[in-house]
């Protein structure tokens, strides 16, 4: 997938990679020896660019309550929340006469708001896929709604796609689509996406969660039939993990009807005989905002946009092509979505995120080693996209329809998973080596932990020596 963007003016060839903060910390294993942490869970959150924790301890001291506040504080609080929307804007690549930036907590927020507001008529709907993250799934299932179906390797069926988009012409209000898999790390092609849906009537909405950290994104003009309506994105997922993201959309979108939240802010005016309701973003963001989260992301988007986001997508393919060769060559490791092949060849500009089991082991275990006897932080299980999973696992619809009953019943199930591996900007092959081995070390057995399950289903070493609760109590 191509996305076109404009010249990135922020852009310097020799700016340093940006720092990440914690990238050099070291961690206790099981037998209590240290070691540096192989940090391979991005796709789920990052940790801070040290230039967003610089920014955040400038702020700390001129931090105050933004909007209508009459003293010095205020007003700069104010002018750097407000000032954070053109940065979003300048990220995005879209036009502020045309689209309003909301603050939001995360991804699953803006779209649920967006499922909120988007107010449907009876016989229209909304068209999702089977690949999607639970936040882009689960807020439409509380509206008419329509899967896409999947190919066999885990893509969208552009195919299923445009059979529904003309079974339902004119009546599909919305179609909302990752940018890309947090399993898979696949791209679907966005832009063509973009045009389907606009030719038979509808609006297109992209999760960007997963894609924005990693790839330029041009949500392109009104004019454009590929353009991007709405588009939304986490903090936590782009280096600012300090609770806020952002839900772009056009500025007529919310233009009627009520917020979904209501409170400080969200009215110009209220009597006894009714409401008169804020406009713009102000309308959607009622209560105190906030501020700092807020100014972590725009130092952030402003960092990223400084490097060059087509180096750090340079850095990853390199990174994912090296990953694939060494893990190529585990035993017994079944690696999930696209071929090995693919990217190898780097066929197909996908992102940096490896799921993937291994042969005669759980998922809950192999993520418990590479932590305890190795330092690697993995990922395990269905990772909020179990209809993906499922459908990449082979898994029939009969047997989800038990399990969920089982559920729902009370009794034992064993869920399916896999284990993932996701990339950043602080990773380098050194931790790819460190993966690799302790996963070569798995496939033949040498595991020198006896594990113990917790309440919580997870696995731990029985008897560790390393000093878990004491360390995190420190931090309070």
């Amino acid at each position: 997938m191509t996305i076109t963007t404009k010249p990135q003016t922020e852009k310097h060839k020799d700016y340093p990679l940006p720092e990440v903060v914690g990238s050099q910390t070291e961690v206790p294993l099981f037998d209590g020896q240290h070691i540096r942490y192989v940090n391979l869970d991005s796709s789920a959150s990052t940790p801070p660019l040290v230039k967003v924790r610089q920014a955040v301890e400038d702020f700390l001291p001129w931090y105050s309550s933004v909007h209508r506040g009459a003293g010095y504080k205020s007003r700069l609080s104010t002018h750097l929340y407000e000032h954070a929307r053109d940065v979003v804007m300048r990220f995005v690549d879209t036009d502020p006469s045309t689209h309003v930036v909301i603050f939001i907590r995360n991804a699953t927020e803006a779209l649920n708001l967006l499922a909120h507001r988007i107010v449907l008529e009876p016989d229209e709907l909304i068209i999702s896929t089977r690949l999607e993250h639970h936040s882009n799934l689960l807020p439409w299932y509380r509206r008419p709604h329509k899967l896409v179906e999947l190919t066999p390797d885990g893509r969208i069926n552009l195919e299923d796609l445009e059979r529904l988009l003309k079974e339902h012409h004119g009546k599909v209000r919305l179609v909302t689509v990752s940018g890309a898999s947090n399993v898979t790390g696949l791209r679907p092609d966005i832009n063509h996406i973009a045009r389907l849906a606009h030719e038979h009537g509808a609006m297109i909405a992209v999760d960007a969660a997963q894609l924005a950290p990693h790839r330029a994104v041009s949500m392109k003009p009104l004019s454009d039939p590929e353009h991007i309506d709405i588009l939304s994105f986490s903090g936590h997922k782009l280096y600012a993990p300090f609770g806020a993201g952002a839900l772009v959309v056009p500025a007529t979108l919310f233009a009627d009807g009520e917020p979904m939240l209501v409170g400080g802010g969200s009215a110009c005016l209220v009597t006894t005989t009714g409401i008169s309701w804020a406009t713009g973003p102000d309308l959607e963001e009622a209560g105190s905002p906030n501020v700092i989260g807020v100014v972590a992301m725009a130092a952030a988007l402003k960092e990223l946009m400084r490097y060059g986001m087509e180096r750090v997508a340079e850095h990853e393919r390199e990174l994912t092509a090296y990953t694939a060769r060494r893990l190529q060559a585990i035993p017994g490791l079944k690696l999930y979505g696209p071929s090995w092949d693919s990217m190898l060849t780097e066929k197909e500009d996908r992102l940096g995120v490896f799921s993937f089991n291994l042969d005669g082991q759980s998922y809950v275990k192999v993520a418990a080693v590479l932590a305890n006897e190795w330092g690697v932080g993995v990922r395990s299980g269905c990772f909020c996209a179990h209809q993906y999973v499922a459908h990449l696992l082979g898994i029939s619809e009969a047997d989800s329809t038990e399990a969920r009953e089982r559920l729902i019943a009370g009794m034992p199930v064993e869920l399916p998973g896999m284990v993932r591996a996701s990339f950043g900007l602080a990773n380098t092959q050194e931790d790819i080596d460190r993966l690799a081995s302790g996963l070569e070390a798995i496939a033949r057995g040498d595991i020198r932990a006896t594990y113990v399950q917790t309440e919580s289903g997870d696995l731990e070493p029985a008897n560790s020596t390393h000093p878990f609760a004491a360390h995190g109590e420190s931090f309070l």
